[in-house]
């Protein structure tokens, strides 16, 4: 009789057991819906399609920034640089040549002299490894207001963009190399440059041509030459209905012509110093001329440069 009531007491507690671990396993099953699941599965996408929106919007930026700005044609443009030793010569007035083709920049510069040998686009570390290509110096002829000429190096320069600098190392004679930071700025299409310059000085010859019949006197100063040679100033300006002309006294009697616009003139006087009459278009601009003299053991032709002062026009009453 014991027995089976331990038999008894046994069942009941095997099957309260089995309903305890029924009731055990669906509470952990109810965390785990399916419309969680669904959720989940779908805030994963939201950031992935967040970045590839974001990537193509910086890529075409980056490609406006390297666009060439400017149309294919020769340019006139101011090249900057970081330095009083590194720049272009004083004629060109801080102006080089920018070519532009097929979408890539290259400005031509004229510098002062033969003094640096070389350039480098980019750093000089980058300069100095094997294999470099370094930027080869042009021959560049500089006529310079007192008449003389000289031959200097240019180079032709990569532009990558404008307005904004850019690496630029240099090797001067002794081989030594220095880095610096260029910028181009303010292009100016050549034709467009030449026609200002054209119509600018038209102006200017009209303003002096305007000068009323009669004699003036006008302060002038003598470039070139050896410097040992003068000129009295101020000269006088005889205008009529054929123009213009200047008096010019020199202080020796030993020059027996002088060369203006390609023509010969010979000395109005046979006594005292050298005096000439010659034409002038425009006194706005220095006038240049030839004279020729003979103080010499043969005769020579040397190079001089009148500038007028039109600030001292006076007319002779």
């Amino acid at each position: 009789m014991k027995k089976k009531t331990f038999l008894l007491l046994g069942a009941i507690l095997a099957s309260g057991l089995l309903i305890g671990c029924s009731n055990n396993a669906n509470e952990v099953m109810v965390p785990i819906k399916e419309e969680n699941i669904i959720e989940d599965t779908q805030s994963e996408p939201v950031i992935d399609e967040t970045d590839e929106e974001t990537l193509p919007e910086e890529s075409t930026e980056t490609a406006e920034i390297n666009e060439c700005p400017l149309e294919d044609g020769i340019y006139l443009a101011d090249f900057n640089t970081d330095s009083t030793m590194f720049h272009v010569n004083e004629m060109c007035d801080g102006k080089g040549e920018l070519t532009v083709k097929d979408g890539k920049m290259s400005i031509h510069i004229s510098l002062p002299s033969k003094s640096i040998v070389n350039l480098y686009f980019g750093v000089t570390e980058d300069a100095k490894k094997d294999g470099a290509v370094l930027l080869e110096p042009t021959a560049d002829t500089i006529d310079y207001d007192d008449g003389t000429t000289e031959e200097v190096n240019g180079f032709d320069v990569p532009v990558p963009y404008l307005d904004d600098e850019y690496d630029v190392a240099l090797i001067g004679k002794k081989g030594v190399w220095y880095d610096h930071k260029v910028y181009v700025t303010n292009p100016v299409l050549k034709s467009e440059s030449e026609n200002t310059d054209e119509s600018s000085e038209t102006s200017e010859t009209a303003e002096v041509s305007a000068i009323e019949t009669g004699d003036y006197t006008i302060e002038v100063k003598l470039d070139g030459g050896t410097g040992k040679a003068t000129i009295t100033s101020p000269c006088r300006i005889i205008s009529d209905e054929n123009g213009m002309k200047v008096i010019i006294e020199w202080s020796s009697p030993n020059y027996d012509y002088m060369i203006v616009h390609d023509e010969k003139y010979l000395p109005v006087n046979t006594e005292g110093n050298s005096v000439f009459e010659i034409p002038v278009l425009t006194l706005d601009t220095p006038l240049e001329v030839i004279a020729d003299t003979i103080a010499m053991s043969k005769p020579h032709e040397i190079e001089y440069t009148l500038i007028f002062d039109t600030a001292t026009i006076k007319k002779i009453e």
